[in-house]
């Protein structure tokens, strides 16, 4: 199976996981506003994480179909409160109004907290089909990803970064990067080995590696993507005045160390052979999207 047939697969397989999950809460504007949040287009590029490197480990299909919609709602949810008026300010997202601005800041702010304890409750469900043990250690490890050590924290340092007296560096912005970034990639890779009990390390080193690509290739998008592909508004890091790899780097700068990242995720693959081959064109995929 080829990368994109691979993803399309992926998007199916959690869009209908997601769509149970959600469809199964209580009728209302809040689950609408949930729907169009979680299901309203998108890459899905973290569901595929999962369920691909839940295949390299013979991990049930059905838990990686679970698990992969828990890492979707968290990344909906965050991608809700983002918008807010409060943080980034964006009226569009995935070529669709935002959730606050279709209904209002409080049904989003609902909204993102709905979605952001189903994925929990997702995992720890006994319909996940995995020992009690392993969907306490993935709720814990996305709770980890995805709170105030990671990608919560990470979103912080963002915020911060606009009003700091300068601008950062560029560790300091490898760092709020992968945390605000990379830190649920990197979950949706290792959540196969997770499942099966295995050694995560490759996939770990696989996904930091992806994270920061992916995040160069957003902040190449907002200086030269087009709005109409993106979904969403562009050039937002400049007006703002913001530090990104772009700035520090240059655009070809930025674009080498993207392929440089590229190439170090791809050997991280190295243990699984050509049973990663998808994963090793997701790196491809990361860098050359456009949107």
């Amino acid at each position: 199976m080829s990368f994109a047939e691979a993803l399309g697969a992926a998007r199916e397989r959690v869009e209908r996981a997601l769509e149970a999950a959600i469809m199964a809460e209580p009728a209302g504007a809040l689950r609408d506003a949930m729907v169009h949040a979680a299901l309203s287009g998108g890459k899905r590029l973290r569901a595929f994480l999962v369920i691909e490197s839940a295949r390299l480990h013979n991990a049930p299909p059905a838990a990686a179909d679970r698990v992969a919609a828990a890492v979707e709602c968290i990344h909906a949810y965050s991608l809700v409160h983002d918008d807010l008026p409060a943080m980034d300010d964006d009226d569009m997202r995935r070529g669709q109004p935002t959730v606050h601005v279709r209904w209002n800041e409080a049904t989003a702010i609902l909204a993102g907290d709905a979605l952001q304890a189903l994925a929990f409750a997702i995992i720890a469900a006994p319909a996940t089909p995995l020992p009690g043990a392993v969907r306490a250690d993935l709720v814990r490890t996305l709770a980890e990803a995805a709170g105030p050590g990671g990608m919560v924290h990470g979103q912080m340092l963002d915020l911060a970064a606009e009003t700091a007296p300068a601008p950062l560096t560029l560790a300091e912005i490898t760092t709020l990067q992968a945390k605000k970034t990379g830190a649920l990639i990197r979950f949706s890779a290792e959540a196969g080995a997770r499942m099966a009990g295995a050694d995560p390390a490759p996939l770990g080193r696989y996904a930091e590696a992806l994270g920061l690509a992916f995040q160069i290739t957003d902040d190449l998008l907002d200086v030269e993507g087009d709005p109409s592909r993106a979904g969403k508004r562009v050039g937002k890091d400049a007006a703002r005045g913001k530090a990104s790899f772009v700035s520090l780097l240059g655009i070809e700068g930025a674009r080498a160390r993207a392929r440089e990242l590229v190439e170090e995720a791809r050997a991280a693959l190295a243990p699984y052979g050509e049973r990663a081959a998808s994963l090793r064109e997701a790196a491809e995929f990361v860098i050359s999207r456009d949107r």
